[in-house]
């Protein structure tokens, strides 16, 4: 009985043996999986770009002389980068005028600038426009190099509106300048039409009120347009830095066209204005042309005793023969500034051969000026002597009051004396705070000298001279009668 228990048992278990080796005795093989499939690695992303916000045209402005336009000190100190160049000479301030690196046409070495004394071997901006004003603007903080970082020098606003005048607002002029520096072109009536219609209430109708330099060497509309039309054109389409009314020729609407036909007419324009450069030599001639003044007496003073002055003051035309040309004849025949000297006003008739023989001591070795004036600057004043004087007494009374229209002399006023004396006449005082003397205190006190002035302009200033807006001598009248009615103190 028990063995055969045992024996079935035994066969049981062989049974289970046996289906277990054939439910699993080998392992089935892992299922097999296709390989995965090669993919690109995703393209980096690029920080979108931040759109930039300013005023291009003011940014022209900035290209051209940026502490003008924000009212702030020039820099002293040469720009850290004009030590890596030797060509040019200059330095200080002008080392800090983008131009000065990059020119007027923003071609740089490339360009107008590739010789001459403004040579410096820097690139121009061209290709930098092209790169758009994200970069420009990077260049500008230093990124590109840390000598170009101007933030401490200009905000980021600042910075930003350069940026967008060289990305959006910079051309080739080629397509303005010929190889003669002669306008590409261009309509002269047209030209014409937009300078008298934007230009002339400043420059006048020829162009020749503001003299851009000195009586040494003057530079009239003309004078730049034909010697610089670069330069012109710059600002001619964006304006002049520190003259905040000088109308953009883009904000204007002009097409390029219509601004290579201004710069047209502009080179047609007189290139000289010699009576008025005269009128100032007479006033203070060494201030006119930015020379040093003469230390020494004028060797006729000596010939006099009644007027103590000495040393520069003896030298000025106006001191021996009055603001009124008359000398001893006139309103000096009297009083600190009387010598006793004849006026100049009937020298008129004289030919101006003999009016050279009394300025070059010709006629009188102790009125020799020519040490100190040349050739041109004697001709000048020859052309005032024989064409800028007029006889002031038909309209200035012995009391000092004036005949004319004083509201007429207001609205030449507004238009042409305004902007810089302010419409009280006080906004330059001609002296000091002790005794400060304005438009009012002028005319009133001496309205001879106010009248010469405000005809020619004043000596070392870009004064505009009224006569170079053709405006008559009883216009004159009226603006000198309405200036005597300003404040005084």
């Amino acid at each position: 009985m028990i063995n055969r228990s045992k024996t079935l048992m035994i066969i049981l278990i062989g049974v289970l043996v046996l289906a277990l080796a054939a439910c699993g005795g080998e392992e089935e093989p892992e299922p097999t999986q296709e390989p995965a499939q090669a993919t690109e690695a995703p393209a980096p992303t690029e920080a979108p770009k931040v759109e930039l916000f300013g005023d291009s045209l003011r940014g022209g402005v900035l290209y051209d002389k940026w502490w003008k336009v924000l009212g702030m000190d020039a820099p002293e100190e040469d720009h850290a980068l004009w030590a890596t160049q030797d060509s040019n000479t200059r330095s200080g301030d002008s080392t800090w005028r983008c131009k000065e690196c990059h020119g007027w046409d923003y071609k740089g070495a490339d360009g107008a600038y590739g010789s001459g004394s403004h040579f410096t071997g820097f690139v121009g901006v061209l290709d930098a426009a092209g790169q758009g004003a994200q970069y420009v603007l990077g260049a500008l903080k230093g990124e590109t190099n840390p000598d170009h970082d101007f933030l401490a020098v200009m905000d980021e606003q600042a910075l930003t509106d350069i940026a967008l005048f060289i990305a959006e607002e910079t051309m080739d002029y080629d397509q303005f300048v010929g190889e003669d520096k002669q306008a590409a072109g261009g309509d002269l009536t047209v030209g014409d039409d937009l300078y008298q219609d934007n230009c002339s209430e400043c420059h006048g109708p020829e162009g020749t009120a503001v003299n851009f330099k000195d009586e040494a060497g003057p530079e009239y509309i003309a004078g730049l347009a034909s010697g610089n039309p670069w330069e012109f054109a710059h600002k001619m389409r964006f304006g002049q830095p520190g003259v905040d009314d000088m109308p953009s020729g883009i904000d204007n609407g002009w097409t390029e066209d219509e601004q290579v036909s201004v710069l047209a007419y502009a080179q047609s324009l007189p290139t000289s204005s010699p009576v008025t450069e005269g009128g100032v030599l007479y006033d203070k001639w060494w201030k006119a042309m930015g020379a040093d003044a003469p230390e020494e007496d004028q060797a006729l003073w000596a010939t006099q005793d009644t007027n103590e002055r000495s040393g520069d003051s003896t030298w000025r035309c106006k001191e021996c023969h009055g603001w009124d040309y008359k000398g001893a004849d006139g309103a000096y025949g009297s009083g600190s500034h009387f010598t006793g000297f004849p006026g100049v006003f009937d020298a008129a008739s004289m030919s101006a051969d003999e009016l050279a023989g009394w300025l070059d001591g010709s006629a009188n070795s102790d009125h020799d000026f020519s040490a100190f004036l040349g050739e041109d600057q004697i001709g000048m004043l020859v052309a005032f002597l024989q064409e800028g004087m007029v006889d002031m007494s038909k309209f200035i009374n012995d009391d000092k009051t004036v005949d004319g229209d004083p509201e007429h002399g207001k609205t030449l006023y507004n238009a042409g004396c305004s902007r810089c004396h302010g419409e009280d006449g006080k906004t330059i005082n001609f002296k000091d705070e002790t005794a400060p003397v304005y438009v009012g205190t002028l005319a009133n006190d001496n309205p001879w000298e106010t009248l010469h002035k405000a005809s020619f302009g004043q000596p070392g200033e870009h004064m505009p001279a009224s006569v170079n807006f053709d405006w008559s001598v009883q216009d004159l009248a009226d603006l000198l009668s309405y200036a005597q009615s300003l404040p005084a103190e």
